[in-house]
C-alpha cells in the first residue's frame, strides 16, 4: 500500500507503533475483526488492510451503533412490508458491510484483490446445505467488488468453498480451530481455483484466505482440560493455537496452497507477536491492536521459531490438541462434531436469533 495515496484517498494519519511497523517491514498483513465503520478506520491508521466479520460481531456492531441502525431497521420495515425479521436484520449486515467496504477500496486497488477486502459471513442457518452456503456466497459476494465471503470448515462446508471458489468467490474459511480443517479447505479452495484456470477463467484478483480462531482452540482445550481433570501448567493452554496456526502455515507453504492463513479469535497478543514474519493475516479485534500498539514492543518475526518443546510436550498429551495438530488428525466428517465447531456454530446461531430479537423490538416493541 501506497501510505501517501491512501492517506489522500481516505483521510488516514497513520499511527507510529509496532502493527504499523509489522505491517510495512514484514509480509504479515493486519486486518480489523469488525466491520464496524470508526474501528476499521483507526485499523487502517495502525497499517491494517482488510476486514472480518461473523454474526456475533455483526449484532455487536449494530447494538453499539444504535441511534443509526435501529432508525434503518424501522425504515426497512416500511420498504420491505412482508419481509421476516431475519430478512431485516440481514439487510441491515449488508448493508453495514458494504459501507465498509467503500473505506478500504483504495487498499483494494492497491493490493489487486489480495487486500482491501471486508468479510461477510454466511447464515449459519444454511449450513447443512452445501449449495445455499455457495448461493449466498455468491450473493454476497456481488455485493461489492472488494467482499470476502466466509463459509464454515464443516464436511458440507468443505464442498461449498470449492464450489464457491470455481464461481469466482474469494472465500474467507471460518469455524475452522484446527489443522486439518486448515488443510482440507485450503485444498478445496485450490481445486476450485483450478478448475477456473482449466476453463480459462481469471483468478488474478481472488485473495481467499482460511482462518484458523486460534483463542476458540485455546478455549475447547481448558474446558477439556477441567472436564478430563488434567494435571498440568495452565499456561502452555495459551499456546495451543498458536502452534495449530504455525503448523497450519507450515503445511501451506509445503504444500503450495495460495489461499493465505489468518489468525483470528484473539485470546492473548502470541496470536499476533508469534505469527510476524508469516505469509499471512492476523485479525485481532480492535481493542487488542489498540492494546498492542500502546505497548512499544519491539517487533520480531517469530513464525519460523517452534513453540518451546516443554509446551509441545503438555500440549501433545492431550488427545484433543493431538486432533487439531496432526494434518490428518481429523476428516470432514469428523470436524463438525469437533467441540469447538459445535459451541462456535451454536454461538453464530444464537448471534442470528439476537438479531432477530432486536428487529422484532423495533418494529413491534412490548406494549
Amino acid at each position: 500500500m501506497n501510505p501517501k495515496e491512501s492517506t489522500e484517498q481516505m483521510s488516514i494519519e497513520y499511527t507510529p507503533g509496532p502493527l504499523l511497523d509489522a505491517a510495512r517491514n514484514t509480509p504479515t498483513a493486519l486486518w480489523n475483526d469488525s466491520a464496524d465503520p470508526d474501528e476499521l478506520r483507526q485499523s487502517i491508521s495502525f497499517g491494517g488492510v482488510g476486514a472480518t466479520c461473523n454474526p456475533t460481531i455483526a449484532y455487536t456492531c449494530i447494538n453499539q451503533r444504535k441511534d443509526v441502525w435501529l432508525p434503518r431497521i424501522a425504515e426497512l420495515a416500511e420498504e420491505m412490508p412482508e419481509a421476516t425479521e431475519s430478512e431485516i436484520g440481514w439487510q441491515v449486515v449488508r448493508e453495514m458491510s458494504i459501507e465498509a467496504a467503500k473505506l478500504l477500496e483504495p487498499v483494494f486497488e492497491e493490493h489487486k484483490g489480495r487486500n482491501g477486502r471486508l468479510s461477510m459471513q454466511t447464515d449459519p442457518r444454511l449450513a447443512r446445505s452445501a449449495k445455499a452456503l455457495a448461493d449466498q456466497a455468491e450473493e454476497f459476494s456481488n455485493l461489492a467488488k472488494n467482499i470476502i465471503v466466509k463459509i464454515p470448515a464443516t464436511s458440507v462446508g468443505v464442498k461449498a468453498i470449492e464450489d464457491a471458489t470455481y464461481r469466482g468467490v474469494s472465500v474467507n474459511v471460518t469455524v475452522s480451530f484446527s489443522v486439518p480443517q486448515a488443510v482440507a479447505t485450503g485444498e478445496a479452495i485450490e481445486r476450485g481455483l483450478k478448475r477456473r484456470e482449466a476453463e480459462g477463467k481469471d483468478v488474478s484478483t481472488m485473495g481467499p484466505v482460511v482462518t484458523l480462531m486460534g483463542g476458540r482452540l485455546d478455549d475447547w482445550l481448558k474446558i477439556v482440560a477441567k472436564r478430563d481433570k488434567l494435571f498440568l501448567d495452565p499456561g502452555h493452554l495459551e499456546w495451543g493455537g498458536v502452534a495449530a496456526l504455525k503448523r497450519a502455515y507450515q503445511e501451506f507453504q509445503a504444500r503450495g496452497l495460495r489461499a493465505r492463513v489468518l489468525s483470528a479469535a484473539f485470546r492473548n497478543v502470541l496470536q499476533w507477536s508469534e505469527l510476524v514474519g508469516g505469509d499471512l493475516v492476523v485479525s485481532p479485534p480492535f481493542a487488542w491492536q489498540k492494546l498492542i500498539n500502546d505497548s512499544g514492543y519491539k517487533v520480531v518475526e517469530r513464525i519460523d521459531e517452534p513453540v518451546a518443546p516443554e509446551i509441545m510436550e503438555t500440549l501433545l498429551s492431550i488427545p484433543e490438541f493431538v486432533r487439531a495438530y496432526e494434518p490428518d488428525g481429523m476428516t470432514p466428517e469428523e470436524f463438525d462434531s469437533f467441540g469447538a465447531t459445535r459451541r462456535t456454530l451454536r454461538g453464530f446461531l444464537q448471534a442470528d436469533a439476537d438479531l432477530d430479537a432486536l428487529v422484532r423490538d423495533v418494529i413491534m416493541p412490548q406494549p
